[in-house]
């Protein structure tokens, strides 16, 4: 095969044999027909598939046919995963290219063609963990206030303070907010409040007046006539609230505050956890008040805390500011 080093070159490099691009097209074929893959994820897949391939040309001294992605050991993935990851190739792009590459051996053996045992054999490299992006208090108490006036109908605007207002002081997940139904609505003299959260599982969380008097004063204003089993929150029909329509409620919100994308109703839940710890809470007790079934998962906020605290300390040391 001859060798070049012009662009042009390279461009016509033949890295799989016709059989190979045979089976290429109607894997392709397959996640666009019957998976219903949009465009762009096609497009990266297959992107991420001829770059394997190129690799495995250059690797092997030749062109790959069907055959020899059959005979490949978990060893050839780790090689061509090293030399993605010295062109500077970042975690999350590797694993999305070897679940790609995964998935056309998974379709090749499927028709009985290769073994995928080997690729499944490598793990995707470690990701770095992203740290939940809570809000400040100050704009949290913003958020759940009602006061921005940016809904067509008052009672709108009261119904998104109340769902935020129990995403921040319960740090309820949303789903768990519109779960609620209107027997346990929150009232202001009410201390605790019992959710179902994942797996079924129960938590006694306790409430602020605060909380109980936002949703008695949603209650108050909403037109529609509910009662005992009804969802607590309805859309404008009377319906029950989707999700969507509290996000984009929290869209409007952090635009006319002047948010960064990372507000999101979640983000309260999160501001939640950050404000209690940062407060003195114990990170027992936040866990149980999140409702997560491992520690683990709360001792992410010490790290949003140990970030926040060292970024004060840069700011305001004497020796920082020159």
């Amino acid at each position: 095969m001859a060798s070049s080093a012009s662009p042009s070159a390279d461009s016509l490099l033949i890295i799989a044999q016709p059989d190979l691009n045979q089976r290429l097209g109607l894997w392709l074929d397959h996640l666009g027909d019957e998976r219903r893959l949009a465009d762009k994820t096609l497009v990266a897949y297959e992107r991420d598939i001829r770059q394997f391939l190129r690799f495995l040309t250059d690797y092997s001294g030749g062109a790959p046919s069907v055959k020899d992605l059959a005979d490949l050991r978990p060893a050839d993935f780790r090689a061509y995963m090293a030399r993605r990851r010295q062109g500077g190739v970042q975690s999350r792009s590797l694993a999305r290219g070897l679940a790609g590459i995964r998935s056309f051996l998974s379709f090749l053996e499927k028709r009985g063609e290769v073994n995928a045992a080997a690729s499944s054999a490598v793990r995707p490299p470690r990701q770095g963990k992203s740290l939940p992006k809570p809000v400040s208090a100050p704009e949290a108490m913003d958020l759940i206030s009602g006061d921005l006036a940016l809904e067509s109908e008052p009672w709108i605007e009261t119904r998104n303070a109340a769902v935020m207002t129990l995403l921040y002081g319960c740090g309820l997940r949303i789903s768990e907010a519109l779960s609620l139904t209107v027997a346990q609505a929150p009232t202001p003299d009410a201390r605790t409040l019992r959710i179902k959260g994942k797996g079924g599982k129960e938590r006694l969380v306790p409430l602020l007046p605060a909380v109980g008097e936002a949703v008695s004063t949603y209650l108050k204003l909403c037109p529609h006539p509910l009662s005992g089993s009804d969802p607590l929150f309805v859309g404008v029909r009377g319906g029950p609230l989707s999700p969507r329509i509290v996000q984009k409620a929290m869209e409007k919100l952090r635009s006319a505050m002047g948010l960064p994308k990372s507000a999101t109703p979640h983000a309260l839940r999160h501001s939640f956890a950050t404000h209690l710890l940062a407060g003195g809470g114990d990170l027992r007790t936040i866990q149980e008040l999140l409702g997560h079934a491992s520690l683990s998962s709360t001792q992410i906020y010490t790290e949003i805390d140990s970030t926040r605290l060292l970024e004060a300390y840069d700011k305001a040391h004497p020796r920082h500011r020159g």
